[in-house]
């Protein structure tokens, strides 16, 4: 089982739970058993072209996905999966 931390924008559409625990392998599994059990997630995680938004941030275990194996990256049982959003500002 994996752990995936739910942003508190994010908490509605998981019933206001900041933390659910999905079963995978990969980063991709944990986030569409996370659509599956809580739908709503896809839309606002991936674009049209099946790829994680540009200001959504997925960590595995502390390590940004974009610099493991992306969508393919291996998640461990007991690893916990963040999703951050991007912060901008000045």
């Amino acid at each position: 089982m994996v752990k995936v931390r739910i942003p508190t924008q994010l908490r509605p559409l998981a019933g206001g739970a900041a933390e659910v625990t999905v079963e995978a392998s990969t980063l991709a599994e944990a986030l569409k058993a996370l659509d599956a059990a809580h739908p709503g997630f896809r839309d606002r995680l991936f674009d049209e072209g099946g790829k994680l938004r540009r200001f959504v941030n997925v960590f595995v275990a502390d390590e940004d996905v974009r610099f493991l194996q992306g969508l393919e990256t291996p998640v461990a049982d007991g690893q916990t999966v963040s999703i951050v959003p991007a912060v901008a500002g000045g």
